[in-house]
Formats: structure tokens, C-alpha cells, sequence
């Protein structure tokens, strides 16, 4: 059995093909140009590299239920060309196998729990903290999502009493995660991208009061067994204080679990857990 994989982000799209055990077999990068030149590049990869089922994990907002007729598009997207592209259809037309279609976070939320750090656990929340703040959330193997797949980044945070950042979030300013703790919020604060910061600087340490903000809200409402850290802004450097600031904010109230156990970063290998993800929920089509 080989299974693909469609990882479609704003800037690129990371194609592959894995084995049943979700080893990867090739992979390929192409950027994110027009719709039809990459949705193009998509089908010429996947007619050269033959697989029985196709898992896309895409950026959004995305249409994931499956009984509407807007299945797999992309709908009011500010990537400039992208708003309600069928990204689905084309491919299933083409290609002639089955296909699902989910966000890029679920799809990661799905690989960490496969094979990464949830693979021991029934429940899990994944964070993605980049570009964008995103969440995805999977109790007893089944992705949680009533009428459209959830938007965590975008609900409400409680800024840092000395924190008079305006935000950068076009919708919520700084009422919000992602207006607040995202890459672009860190490069808007400093003039520099979090890449090229020093992990000492203050940013990460204010950056990391609102994650863990995130996580312990997270923790409240869905009590998973393994709260997952994916992208760019935080690393190993963070957890500590991510997981002392979630004991303060809790104050005693619920019992926690051990935090180092419970709190961790990504495990699949090569940033692969969307691939993962992708790869897994298309062998359930089979």
C-alpha cells in the first residue's frame, strides 16, 4: 500500500509518498504560485508517483465537512488568488482515488498522535505557534469539529498587564493569540523575525505567557493526556516556563498531570507530522 500526502501551505506545498507504516518513500517541494500551476504541479506528481489513497492537509479557513457541497475548498482566505478554490475536485477527477481533505493542523494534530508524542495516549490537543496560531484536537482517535474545524488561535487571551503591543491581528488586534504570540507579532514587536532573536530575549519570554495561556485553556476544556507544540516560536528553551506559568495560571484549581509528561514539542522526525497525518487518515479510505 502507498499512500500520499499533500501538505498545502500558503508559501508551499510539500508533496510525498509513504509506505503502510508511514515511512517516506519521496517527497517533493513546489511553491505555492496560482491555483491551477499548483494544483497542475500536484497531479503531475501523484501521476508519476502512483499511490492508492491521498490525504491533503490544507491551509484556511477550509471546508472540511464532507456533506457539503464545498467540500475540500479553501474559502475567505487572505492568501491573494485563493478564496474558494475547489481544491479537491481536480484532484478526485484526475487522479481517480480516494481522497480526504482536512486542515494543516488537524493533519499534524493526526501524525503526532499516530507516531509522534500522542502515540501512547487516546487524546491530544496540537498548537501550532508560526506564521499563524492554529489548534487541533483528537479524542479517542477521532478529530473534534462540529460545523467547521476549530480556530484556537483566534480566541480570546488576556495581554500581560505591561504589555502595550497593539497586536497584529487584522480582526482582533491584541485580543487574541495569534494577534499577539505569532511570528509575525514577534517581528512587528521587534523588527527582527524570531528566527534571528537570541532565545534570551525578553519577546520569548512574554510569547510564552500566552501560549501557556493557550495550553491551559486547552487543558480545561478538552482534559487530553498530551498537549502538542508544534512551529517555529517556541522551542525546548520555552517548555519550562510554559509549563511553570500553566501551574500559576491553574492556581491549584484541577489536579495536574506531570507537566513535563503532559506538555511537550512535536516528535515526528523532519517536521513530518502533517505528512504523517496525511498519510494516515487517507489509509482509512482503503
Amino acid at each position: 500500500m502507498r499512500l500520499g500526502s499533500i501538505e498545502a501551505g500558503g508559501t508551499k506545498f510539500i508533496l510525498a509518498v509513504l509506505d503502510s507504516q508511514y515511512h517516506v518513500l519521496k517527497r517533493q517541494r513546489i511553491a505555492t504560485t496560482t491555483p491551477d500551476e499548483t494544483l497542475a504541479a500536484c497531479v503531475t506528481f501523484f501521476q508519476q508517483n502512483k499511490v492508492d489513497a491521498l490525504g491533503i492537509g490544507s491551509f484556511g479557513p477550509a471546508e472540511i465537512r464532507k456533506d457539503t457541497v464545498t467540500y475540500g475548498y479553501i474559502l475567505n482566505t487572505p492568501k491573494v488568488g485563493w478564496s474558494h478554490v475547489d481544491v479537491l475536485t481536480p484532484l478526485k477527477k484526475t487522479l481517480q482515488i480516494p481522497i480526504t481533505f482536512t486542515t494543516d493542523v488537524n493533519a499534524s494534530a493526526y501524525g503526532e498522535y499516530i507516531a509522534g508524542a500522542g502515540e501512547t495516549v487516546n487524546s491530544l490537543v496540537y498548537f501550532t505557534v508560526g506564521t499563524g496560531i492554529g489548534g487541533g484536537v483528537i479524542q479517542n482517535g477521532h478529530l473534534i469539529g462540529g460545523t467547521s474545524h476549530l480556530e484556537m488561535g483566534h480566541t480570546l487571551v488576556i495581554p500581560s498587564p505591561d504589555d502595550d503591543f497593539a497586536g497584529v491581528c487584522p480582526y482582533h488586534q491584541n485580543r487574541c493569540f495569534e494577534g499577539m504570540a505569532s511570528g509575525p507579532a514577534i517581528e512587528a514587536r521587534t523588527g527582527r523575525p524570531g528566527e534571528q532573536l537570541e532565545r534570551t530575549n525578553q519577546v520569548f519570554k512574554l510569547v510564552s505567557y500566552y501560549v501557556s495561556q493557550l495550553v491551559f485553556d486547552a487543558y480545561l476544556n478538552f482534559r487530553p493526556a498530551k498537549i502538542v507544540i508544534g512551529g517555529s516560536v517556541i522551542s525546548e528553551t520555552e517548555l519550562p516556563l510554559i509549563r511553570k506559568d500553566v501551574a500559576t495560571l491553574n492556581n491549584g484549581y484541577v489536579e495536574l498531570p506531570d507537566l513535563t509528561e503532559l506538555i511537550s514539542r512535536t516528535e515526528v522526525a523532519d517536521n513530518g507530522s502533517a505528512t504523517v497525518g496525511n498519510a494516515a487518515l487517507a489509509s482509512q479510505l482503503l
